[in-house]
C-alpha cells in the first residue's frame, strides 16, 4: 500500500507508462501466457521422474538430500558469474557456500544450477576481444536459460556485477519468470587513486608526456583490489537499476566486499528468496512497465550508463514490455539529475553511498512524483522501503533505518528541490543521419553545440593515429563507423575518450557521431552514439565524407549532415560500410569473432535494444 503521503505521480511518469502500457500489450501477454504455462503449484521437483531426480542431488550431502526427497522445502538455483579476473566477481568465490549454509538455516537447499560467461570491458577495450562484449549479454542469457533448464528450482538467486552479465542474467532468468528471483551484489572496492586524477594521467599519455611506466602506475592506483571498479559506469549503474527496480535487497549495491554488513545482506537476500517461494510471485510478473519505468528514471536521476539504452531496451523486450529511445527522452526532459558521480562529477560510487545512496535518492524521487511506489519488489511490497539503508548493529546483526534526511555531500548528491540540473541529461538526437542518443550531463553547455567538418574514420585507432600525425588541430567532428552491431559486434569506442579530451581543452570544438558505443565511464566531449540505421544497414552514415559539415546540436536534438539530398543519395557507401564475412575475400575473424557472425548477422538495430534474441 502506498504512503497515503505521496504526491500524485507526474503525468509525463503516467503518459509515457501508458504509452508503453499499450504498445506493449499483444508481446506481454504472450509473455504472460507463458508464465501461466510454465507455473506449477508445490516444489518443482515434485512431478520429475526418479532418475531424473537422483540425478540433480547425486553429489549433495546426505542431509540435503533428505531435505529434498520430502519434496516440502524450497530448493534455490544459484546462476554465478564469478570468475577472478574480474575484480567485481572475484568476492562471488566463496558465496555458493555461503549461500547453501544460509539456505539450509532458512529450512531450504540450494545449488549452483550453473555458471556464465563474464567478460570485463575494462581489459577488452581497443582491442579485438571487445568485438565479443555486447553479444555476449545474449551468450548470458543462453547460458542462464541452460542453467535452469532442469526445472528442479522453486527460487533463483543470481551472482552478477558488471556490463553485460547483469542484463544477460536478467534476460535469461526472465524466461523462468514464473520463479522468484533476488539479484545478490558483491559491491564496489574501496576508494584508490580518484578517477579524475586518472583522467589527467590518461590525457597525459594520450600527448606523449608519459611513459607507459606511469600510466601503468596510476591504473593500478585506481583499480586496486576486489570489487567494482568505482567510477559510475555500466557495472555501477546496473546495480543501480537492480535496487530501483526492487530485485536487490534495500540499501545493498554499494556496500564493499569482506564486510559484515556485506556477508549479512547475503544471507538475507538467500532468506528473502525463501520467502519469496511462498509468496508464489515470479520475477516475470514483478518486472511489469512500471518496474522499467523507474529503471529509466533512476538511470536519469543519477547520469547512468548510456550502455542501457540498448540493453535497458533488451531486458524490457524479454518481458515482453517494448520501450525505445522516446520514452527515454520523454522522461529525461522532467527528471532531474540528482547525483553527481564521474565521469559526471569527481565523486566515486563509495563516495554516494555515504551521502546517503539509494535510500535518499529513491525518497527523493518517490517525494517528486517521479517513481511508481506500488510495485512489486523481493520484499514483496511497495518501493517505499528502499528509503531505507542496511545497518549492522552492535556488531551482531542486521537492521535497517531510514535513509538520511539530508545528503552528506551536496557536491555528490542532492534533493529534488535543489538538483544539479533540471532534466536527467539524456538526449534524442534526429536528424538526415538517422537517430542517436547522446549523454550531456558531463558535457559543459559550451560544448553542446558542434557544427565543423566531419573527420571520417573506420576504426578508433584510426583516429588515434591522425592526432599523434599531428592533423586534427582543428574544430571537427569524428566520424566512426563501421561500429554497429551487425557489422563489427558494437564495441565500446573508449580509447577515444582521452585523444578527444585533449583537443576539447585545448579550444577546439570536437564531437563524435558513431553507430558504435562509448563506454559507460565517458562524458565530457559531446558524442552522439548508438546511431541509426548503422553504416551497415545503409545508413546515411556510410555516405558521409571528409570534409562535410555536420551539426551536431544536443540542445536542439539535432543531427544533421549539411549534403543534400541528391548529392548524397548519389555517393556510393564507403568500404566500411561491409560486413567482415560479406567482403570479397571473407577471412577467417580470430579471437572467437568467427563464433559470434551467427549474432552479427540477426542482430536487431540499436533502439531495439542490438539483440537477435528479442
Amino acid at each position: 500500500m502506498s504512503d497515503p503521503t505521496t504526491p500524485t505521480p507526474h503525468p509525463v511518469l503516467q503518459r509515457v507508462t501508458e504509452r508503453i502500457r499499450e504498445r506493449s500489450q499483444p508481446w506481454r501477454q504472450a509473455y504472460l501466457d507463458m508464465l501461466a504455462a510454465s507455473h506449477r503449484p508445490g516444489p518443482y521437483r515434485r512431478d520429475m521422474g526418479c532418475a531424473n531426480a537422483a540425478h540433480a542431488w547425486a553429489a549433495l550431502p546426505a542431509n540435503d538430500k533428505l531435505v529434498l526427497a520430502q519434496e516440502r522445502q524450497p530448493h534455490l538455483g544459484v546462476v554465478t558469474a564469478y570468475n577472478d579476473m574480474l575484480s567485481a566477481h572475484q568476492p562471488y568465490e566463496h558465496y555458493p557456500e555461503r549461500i547453501r549454509e544460509a539456505a539450509r538455516a532458512a529450512g531450504a537447499t540450494a545449488q549452483v544450477a550453473g555458471g556464465v560467461p563474464a567478460m570485463c570491458d575494462g581489459i577488452t577495450q581497443g582491442e579485438d576481444g571487445m568485438e565479443l562484449s555486447l553479444f555476449s549479454r545474449d551468450v548470458i542469457a543462453l547460458a542462464t536459460a541452460v542453467a535452469l533448464s532442469h526445472n528442479v528450482f522453486d527460487a533463483v538467486l543470481c551472482l552478477g556485477v558488471c556490463d553485460k552479465i547483469v542484463p544477460g542474467l536478467f534476460m535469461g532468468a526472465l524466461q523462468f519468470g514464473h520463479l522468484p528471483v533476488v539479484f545478490v551484489p558483491a559491491g564496489p572496492m574501496t576508494s584508490g587513486l580518484s578517477n579524475d586524477a586518472k583522467a589527467q594521467v590518461r590525457q597525459r599519455h594520450a600527448q606523449g608526456l608519459v611513459g607507459r611506466a606511469e600510466l601503468l602506475a596510476s591504473e593500478q592506483a585506481a583499480y586496486h583490489g576486489p570489487g567494482t571498479c568505482t567510477f559510475y559506469g555500466t557495472a555501477n549503474s546496473n546495480q543501480m537499476l537492480m535496487e530501483i527496480m526492487g530485485l536487490h535487497l534495500p540499501g545493498s549495491s554499494f556496500v564493499n566486499p569482506g564486510t559484515p554488513l556485506r556477508e549479512a545482506l547475503t544471507r538475507a537476500a538467500v532468506e528473502q528468496a525463501v520467502a519469496r517461494t511462498a509468496a508464489g510471485t515470479g520475477m516475470g510478473h514483478q518486472v511489469d512497465e512500471r518496474v522499467i519505468v523507474n529503471g529509466i528514471v533512476g538511470l536519469l536521476a543519477t547520469g547512468g550508463s548510456t550502455n542501457h539504452t540498448l540493453h535497458l531496451v533488451a531486458m524490457a523486450r524479454a518481458a515482453g514490455i517494448v520501450i525505445d529511445w522516446d520514452d527515454f527522452a520523454a522522461l529525461s526532459a522532467v527528471v532531474p539529475l540528482l547525483a553527481r558521480v564521474y565521469p559526471n562529477g569527481n565523486a566515486d560510487v563509495n563516495h554516494f553511498h555515504a551521502a546517503g545512496g539509494m535510500g535518499f535518492l529513491i525518497r527523493e524521487l518517490l517525494g517528486a512524483g517521479l517513481l511508481h511506489e506500488d510495485v512489486d519488489t523481493v520484499l514483496g511490497r511497495g518501493l517505499r522501503a528502499y528509503t531505507q539503508e542496511p545497518v549492522w548493529l552492535d556488531g551482531a546483526r542486521l537492521a535497517w533505518r531510514p535513509a538520511p534526511a539530508e545528503s552528506g555531500d551536496a557536491d555528490v548528491l542532492r534533493p529534488a528541490s535543489r538538483p544539479f540540473s533540471a532534466d536527467g541529461g539524456l538526449r534524442l538526437l534526429q536528424g538526415n543521419l538517422g537517430r542517436a542518443v547522446v549523454k550531456v550531463s558531463a558535457v559543459k553547455p559550451g560544448h553542446r553545440v558542434v557544427r565543423a567538418p566531419a573527420v571520417v574514420v573506420s576504426d578508433q585507432k584510426q583516429l588515434e593515429q591522425r592526432f599523434r600525425a599531428g592533423e586534427l588541430e582543428r574544430d571537427f567532428v569524428a566520424v566512426v563507423r563501421g561500429q554497429g552491431p551487425r557489422a563489427n559486434g558494437m564495441p565500446e569506442l573508449h580509447k577515444l575518450t582521452p585523444t578527444l579530451g585533449v583537443l576539447q581543452d585545448r579550444g577546439f570544438h570536437v564531437a563524435l557521431v558513431t553507430d558504435g558505443r562509448m563506454s559507460g565511464a565517458s562524458g565530457k566531449v559531446p558524442a552522439a552514439i548508438h546511431l541509426s540505421p548503422e553504416a551497415l544497414d545503409g545508413g546515411a552514415l556510410s555516405r558521409v565524407q571528409d570534409g562535410d559539415l555536420v551539426t551536431l546540436d544536443c540542445e536542439q536534438g539535432l543531427l544533421q549532415l549539411e549534403v543534400d539530398e541528391a548529392t548524397l543519395a548519389a555517393r556510393p557507401p564507403g568500404p566500411d560500410a561491409v560486413a567482415p564475412e560479406q567482403a570479397e575475400q571473407a577471412a577467417w575473424l580470430p579471437h572467437g569473432r568467427q563464433l559470434f557472425s551467427l549474432f552479427r548477422q540477426h542482430a536487431g538495430a540499436a533502439e531495439q535494444g542490438a539483440s537477435p534474441l528479442f
